[in-house]
Formats: C-alpha cells, structure tokens, sequence
C-alpha cells in the first residue's frame, strides 16, 4: 500500500466540491487521463478513504421548515437520545462533545419548533438547552494541510507504506505488519469455518 500523494488530495478536493465532475474534467485539472483517475478513485475507494458519493439537498428549496442548531447538555440518557435525533427525518448533522453536550442542526416546522423538541427529547433528562434560528449555512470541507492514516484493523495502529491490505469477503482490511495481517486472517478464516 502507498502513501496519498497530492494528486490523491487534489482529486478528492474535486470530488468534494462536486461528486458527479467527470473523471475527463478532474484529469485536465490534475494532469492525469480520464481512466487513470478511475483507477485512482477506485483505489481510494478500496483504502476506505472515500466512502461513499452523496447529493447535497438545499433545503431551504424545498420549504422544508425552520433551520436551527440545538445544544443540549444531558444528565442522563444520552445514548437513547442521541439515536432518536439521528433517526430523526429533520436532523441533518449530528454532533457529540467530549463533555456529553449533544449538537445537531435540523428543521422544525415554523410554529412548532418547541414541540418538536419535546417530542425529539423525550425521556432523556436535559439540564442545559439552547436553540439558534439559523441564518445562513455553509459546508466548505477543506483538504488542505491533512494527512490521511489508516488504522490497522488488527491493533489500531497507524498503517503507514510499509503496511499490508487484505480483501476477505467483499471487505478491505488495512494492517500495519505482516503479523497484524496473519492473526487478522487467521481468526476470520476460522470465524468462516464456524459459520
């Protein structure tokens, strides 16, 4: 396995500012032919790097309600209630604290938001709130600057160009050395064998 290189970086740049460019048009943007930014994005895909290709939805288009950000600082309940707002249709980003506050931004319809916030809050035991009508949204992921590590799936540690990779199945293990990748191996073929 090699290391990201700044064509990598630059590609999933591209891809994060628009994920249905042509792979022709980020090419001429890196240098690169039509189909050796497939194999690259392939490869990306493989590593785990990119996981998925998304479509991002203007809500505010679709008269989807009011847009707000909600802090809620819990005592108890935190795992109940962090999966009811995740489940939640309204709730488009959620967030967790170090210190136990729950985040999330979301749309409530206009004269309901306080209900809405009962109802998503339920039984979970909130000493501290604070709701915010959102104003304006932006997502600008930024690339630069970041380097991408691999943890190895057998002891957690950094996989660097030295590691190994293993495909079991339709999945993509990444390990930091060879003896990872064998006791990583050795206990799932014997996992298949039991099944």
């Amino acid at each position: 396995m090699r290391d990201l290189d700044e064509t990598d970086l630059r590609i999933i740049e591209l891809l994060a500012e628009n994920a249905r460019r042509s792979y022709s048009e980020i090419g001429d943007d890196v240098g690169l032919s039509g189909p050796a930014v497939s194999d690259r994005v392939q490869r990306l895909q493989d590593s785990g790097v990119l996981e998925r290709f998304t479509v991002d939805v203007d809500r505010s288009q679709l008269r989807a309600g009011v847009p707000v950000f909600v802090r809620l600082a819990v005592e108890d309940g935190m795992e109940d209630l962090r999966d009811r707002v995740s489940a939640a249709t309204a709730v488009e980003h959620l967030f967790v604290t170090a210190d136990e506050e729950l985040l999330f931004y979301g749309r409530a319809e206009a004269n309901g938001v306080r209900g809405w916030l009962t109802d998503l809050v339920g039984d979970a035991v909130v000493i501290e709130r604070e709701v915010t009508v959102v104003d304006d949204v932006e997502w600008t992921p930024a690339l630069g600057g970041v380097e991408f590590a691999l943890s190895c799936d057998e002891c957690g540690n950094t996989v660097d160009s030295e590691g190994e990779t293993e495909r079991l199945g339709d999945d993509v293990y990444h390990f930091c050395c060879p003896s990872c990748r064998s006791r990583f191996v050795e206990r799932y073929e014997r996992m298949e064998e039991g099944a």
